[in-house]
């Protein structure tokens, strides 16, 4: 009896650990499920824009970290990289420390999973001002503003690989366009800073440029015609300004754009004598006001559009789904600011015009600017950045414009100007609620830019 008791009794106990053992593996396993590592050759993708394009800001559920309680927020996301010591070529002499500010911030604004998504408006204008940069603390050392092929190619290469070893995409090059003669600016004739000196009223060129407005420069500007009479200047060797060199177009020799090259000149220069976080500053909005003249979007051929719209007012659902599926493929995944989006509706808004469409369709089928942006996010018209920090995460700042509706273009109006001053944009909606319109300021170049702003937090 105790024999059978005592059996029992270890059968018991085996079962139960069988049973723990059991449930132990399966959490094991439900764990390991939900780890994942990307490696910077992962591709990030997100979620195809919903047809309607009307729904608030969404982020594709598969790079969201999982939330079981779905009250609760979710928990910031982070860079899923390891940063390493990159392996240089060992013959470019800089002092790549001295630059840790300026790297550190390219990296970050043209990381791995978003430089596609932001390489018009954000990372490449970073990457041109590293370079302007670079040049500049390469020729310190040795009286120059350019540097020869062999260095160009070298430095080049360790600039492209200390980036990467920081999380940075390495597609940049063929994302920007760019390459080791951006750093010769070979057709430019005076390249080192004593020659420049001479010939160039540098006194001018450092009050024009030494602090840039963000908000006047594009449409009243200072630094950029003191950049162009530099780079004309020197293009001709110091000749008369008002020979035939001060010409726009006179300094393009057999397809060589000499005022272009002259103008890195001019850059490199700048970048010797202002601090980088001046000189950084100063080049993004510089950059900034030419990325805003265009609409990066790409639109084909409207047919389906013009064809049901041709008559807006007797079939408006028809027409409204086909213009809504049209800009909903012409996003081309990628975000673009408020004053390009304006530039795309009016754009788009003229091509239909001339293709028979008479009606205001965006008024009809409720056509905002925020449709012409991924994911909804209109980036802002002024510089930005990719942040990082350790309780936000990674995350870029949309502009909070997202009820304004898209301009169609009026019949009288030829082109599309930004800074005249009367000008203005669409009426800014109503609130059904408040009955007030989203808070907004004059900038006093003529142009309305939405003060409220929405961070957007993105997974990597």
């Amino acid at each position: 009896m105790e024999s059978s008791s005592s059996g029992s009794c270890f059968q018991g106990t085996v079962y139960h650990w069988v049973v723990l053992f059991a449930v132990w593996l399966c959490g094991s396993q439900h764990v390991l499920s939900q780890k994942t590592t990307l490696e910077p050759k992962d591709k990030f993708l997100l979620s195809d824009p919903p047809i309607g394009l009307f729904d608030p800001i969404e982020i594709s559920p598969s790079v969201l970290p999982h939330n079981p309680n779905p009250v609760e927020p979710l928990s910031p996301m982070y860079p899923n990289y390891t940063s390493y010591d990159p392996v240089l070529t060992g013959k470019c002499h800089v002092n790549f420390s001295a630059l840790s500010y300026i790297i550190d911030k390219t990296a970050s604004d043209c990381s791995i999973p978003l430089a596609p998504l932001v390489a018009d408006v954000i990372c490449c204008p970073q990457v041109n001002s590293l370079m302007n940069i670079f040049q500049a603390a390469y020729g310190t050392g040795n009286a120059t503003l350019v540097l020869n092929q062999a260095s160009a190619n070298a430095c080049f290469s360790d600039i492209m690989s200390i980036l990467a070893s920081k999380g940075a995409n390495t597609n940049i090059p063929e994302l920007c366009t760019l390459r080791p003669s951006n750093l010769i600016d070979a057709s430019c004739p005076v390249k080192d800073i004593s020659s420049f000196e001479k010939i160039v009223n540098v006194s001018k060129l450092i009050d024009a440029c030494s602090s840039v407005d963000p908000l006047k420069e594009c449409c009243r500007p200072v630094c950029q015609p003191a950049i162009a009479e530099a780079a004309i200047h020197i293009s001709s060797g110091g000749a008369n300004m008002f020979g035939s060199s001060s010409i726009p177009g006179t300094g393009n020799v057999a397809g060589i754009d000499i005022v272009g090259d002259c103008k890195g000149v001019v850059h490199s220069w700048l970048s010797m004598k202002l601090s980088s976080e001046e000189a950084n500053s100063a080049f993004r909005v510089l950059s900034g006001c030419k990325v805003n003249k265009v609409c990066p979007l790409e639109f084909d051929e409207p047919a389906s559009v013009v064809k049901a719209c041709g008559k807006a007012s007797s079939s408006t659902p028809s027409c409204c789904a086909a213009l809504h599926s049209y800009i909903g493929t012409r996003q081309k995944q990628i975000f673009v600011t408020n004053l390009q989006a304006i530039n795309c509706a009016t754009m788009f808004g003229s091509m239909l015009q001339k293709a028979g469409v008479v009606d205001d369709i965006y008024g009809l089928c409720d056509i905002d600017l925020k449709d012409f942006s991924l994911q909804g996010c209109l980036l802002r018209s002024l510089p930005t950045d990719i942040e990082f920090d350790n309780t936000t995460g990674i995350s870029f700042t949309c502009d909070l414009s997202d009820n304004i509706a898209a301009p169609w273009p009026s019949s009288s109006v030829q082109s599309l100007s930004l800074c005249a001053p009367e000008m203005s944009l669409p009426a800014l909606p109503v609130s059904p609620k408040s009955g007030s319109s989203v808070g907004t300021s004059r900038t006093g170049i003529g142009v309305l830019l939405p003060l409220v702003f929405l961070t957007m937090t993105i997974s990597i």
